[in-house]
Parts: C-alpha cells; structure tokens; sequence
C-alpha cells in the first residue's frame, strides 16, 4: 500500500511538472509571435550600422 501511495504522489508531481512545462512553452511562443509582429509594424526600416535595409 505504500509504494502505491508513493506512485500516486510521484504520479501528480509530474503531471504538474508536464503542466509547468506546457506552460512555459505557452509563454515562449506567445512572446515569439508578438516579437514577430512588432518586426512587421511600422518602424524604422533599418537600424544604425545594418549593411542591408528591410525592403519598404
């Protein structure tokens, strides 16, 4: 009855552990995506010292 009781608590730290992770990747690609559509808002076309500049 123990080692059940032992596999169950093991068992709910890692759904949790799954969870966290899930997200954190949330997270990431939510970050990622408004980091790519601030790139395609209107700004500057290009920074001091780029070689080449974005196309208009």
């Amino acid at each position: 009855m123990f080692e059940y009781e032992i596999a169950q608590i093991r068992r709910a730290e890692l759904i949790q552990e799954a969870e966290s992770e899930r997200l954190v990747r949330r997270v990431r690609r939510a970050r990622r995506a408004e980091r790519r559509s601030a790139k395609d808002g209107e700004g500057p076309v290009s920074r001091q010292g780029e070689r080449f500049v974005r196309a208009a």
